[in-house]
């Protein structure tokens, strides 16, 4: 079991996010729930490239501070959607570790999380949702809400990952809760 954060950056994890605050601490409670109970946190980070809003060389690429790594927790680079495109190497990594089941937290719901999600289930692993623990922003199509629960009440527990309560996701870290197999990826 892993704790995979994905891009909760300062450039794009502020208030304007849907649900910003239950979202916030919910994150951090899971951050130091795996802590406390030795499950490895993961980070990865989006890099848009130089003169962009999340360039590697700016303080916005930075882990938003209350979620910051510690040292020794690792961190993976992308410039692309998914945390599993091979460019990262956090699927090699994970494999090395023998490691299949993943709880995913970060932004935004209907890009970068989609993608790792889904890209996440075609590679085999066992991804968990814990609600509120993702967001995302209005878009053209539709309200940060409506995108929200698509992805999380329609989309993702209907065939990529398992979606459970962040009190399930506490008990999953303290290896308290068994999820039905059945219904997961």
């Amino acid at each position: 079991m892993i704790l995979l954060v994905v891009d909760t950056q300062k450039g794009c994890f502020d208030a304007s996010l849907y649900a910003f605050d239950k979202v916030r601490k919910n994150i951090k409670q899971l951050i130091t729930t795996a802590r406390e109970n030795n499950i490895e946190v993961v980070y990865v980070q989006h890099d848009d490239g130089p003169g962009t809003d999340l360039d590697r060389s700016t303080e916005n690429y930075e882990i938003y501070e209350e979620f910051a790594p510690r040292d020794g927790e690792r961190c993976f680079e992308k410039n692309v959607n998914s945390a599993f495109h091979p460019m990262t190497g956090l699927t090699e990594y994970l494999r090395s570790k023998d490691e299949k089941d993943i709880i995913a937290v970060g932004v935004s719901t209907d890009y970068c999380m989609d993608a790792t999600i889904k890209s996440g289930f075609e590679k085999g692993f066992n991804i968990f949702v814990p609600s509120y623990t993702n967001s995302t922003y209005d878009n053209p199509y539709f309200d940060k809400e409506t995108a929200y629960k698509y992805y999380n009440e329609f989309m993702w527990g209907t065939r990529y990952a398992k979606t459970i309560t962040v009190d399930e996701a506490i008990q999953l870290l303290q290896g308290r809760y068994t999820p039905n197999k059945d219904t997961a990826s």
